[in-house]
């Protein structure tokens, strides 16, 4: 699983590696297997002081991990040891009761998306952050001209707040596009061994759905073990998240190159650049984002690989999704919150962005001299006049400006 890069800056931990940790995942298994228990005392398919005393055990702190440890070496199995342990740890005869009918992949996909809702909501309270530091960014940058670019070229005048107001319109997409996928994405899977729901006797949707509200969650409508495709949606949400990070942390970099000058990136005191270039103030945030945001995407092709699962069941898609999923799920994390950094601490240049504008020395106002003069010659006739004019300065045949 990917860590954070070491910088000169400190960069704050959002807390999703640890969702995705072994014990966290025990746990989130646990709070299944405890829905589960529970929903199905409901509906009488187990007797209720049964279900009681699951609940009760399904706390991973009361677990002997020397009997998991060695239960996980023996099995081979992901699950099994745990749900052994789970067993014995009732008291009476509840422990006949834990797992009911239900196959694996039913508790550990459904519990991952536990952990995973959890760090969906992390990426929208960090969007959240990005996006008030954009707000204040473009506030200070409205009135900061620079010149517009296309194609590389100075195009037109332009501010620093455009391209503050262009990275805001996209993030608040993805906070769209991230709330609209909830219910298709969360969702808990109680199908049985091949999904038939037939070890639950003619009540398997109904305790699906019971437990699946004791966890807030919606049900499959099919809780087949094949249905990946909205995981795989997830991961290409984020991944596109991911672009518009890169996007953001590129244009950044670029400006900080001396031939721009035009923004900085926050550097603290005492951070290194070059172990042996002294003057070296390297863009470390904007490369680690760009470097993050290629990684994440590169995941898009394995989520697809896996929805196409064949038959009822294939622990090789399943595992697969899984690597996309924790792959991607740190790397957002840390990828948003240098978002944020660079947002909050960009410093601005706006005298270097005059300098830039002046560059060309008067060739940037041939459009609006262009419209000007076509209200008397039309607009077609104008831009060969000007057009003319303007190839011949740029070509050294003279000066726009004189």
């Amino acid at each position: 699983m990917q860590q954070n890069n070491p910088t000169s800056l400190r960069v704050p931990d959002p807390g999703i590696a640890a969702l995705f940790e072994q014990e966290a995942r025990w746990q989130a298994w646990l709070d299944v297997e405890a829905a589960l228990a529970k929903g199905e005392a409901e509906l009488g398919m187990i007797p209720e002081e049964a279900a009681v005393e699951i609940v009760r055990k399904c706390d991973l702190s009361l677990f002997d991990r020397e009997r998991l440890t060695e239960g996980f070496r023996r099995t081979a199995h992901s699950l099994v040891p745990l749900i052994w342990e789970l067993s014995r740890l009732c008291d009476g005869d509840a422990g006949n009761y834990v797992h009911w009918g239900a196959t694996t992949q039913n508790i550990t996909q459904t519990g991952d998306l536990l952990q995973l809702r959890k760090a969906h909501r992390i990426y929208l309270r960090q969007i959240g952050e990005i996006l008030a530091a954009l707000a204040d960014l473009a506030d200070r940058s409205k009135d900061m001209a620079l010149p517009g670019r296309t194609h590389g070229q100075h195009a037109v005048p332009a501010t620093y707040g455009l391209k503050a107001a262009v990275w805001i319109d996209e993030f608040v997409r993805h906070v769209e596009r991230l709330q609209a996928c909830e219910p298709r994405v969360f969702q808990a899977m109680l199908g049985g061994a091949a999904g038939t729901v037939a070890s639950f006797d003619e009540q398997g949707l109904e305790v699906q759905a019971r437990m699946a509200a004791h966890l807030d969650m919606p049900a499959m409508v099919v809780p087949a073990r094949t249905v990946l495709d909205h995981l795989a949606e997830h991961i290409m949400l984020l991944a596109l998240l991911a672009a518009s990070c890169g996007k953001f942390a590129n244009e950044i970099y670029t400006g900080m190159k001396q031939e721009f000058g035009e923004v900085e990136e926050p550097i603290s005191p005492g951070t290194v650049g070059s172990s042996t270039m002294p003057q070296k103030r390297n863009p470390h945030l904007s490369q680690d984002v760009m470097a993050y945001a290629a990684q994440i995407r590169t995941m898009v092709p394995l989520a697809l690989e896996c929805v196409m699962t064949e038959h009822e069941a294939n622990r090789q898609t399943s595992l697969m999704m899984r690597h996309a999923q924790d792959q991607v799920c740190v790397l957002m994390g840390d990828t948003l919150e240098r978002v944020r950094m660079l947002a909050e601490g960009l410093e601005l240049k706006p005298e270097r962005m005059r300098a830039n504008l002046d560059l060309s020395e008067g060739l940037i106002m041939a459009e609006p001299v262009m419209l000007a003069l076509g209200e008397f010659v039309g607009r077609q006739e104008a831009h060969d006049i000007v057009y003319d004019a303007a190839q011949a300065a740029a070509g050294g045949g003279g000066s726009a400006g004189r």
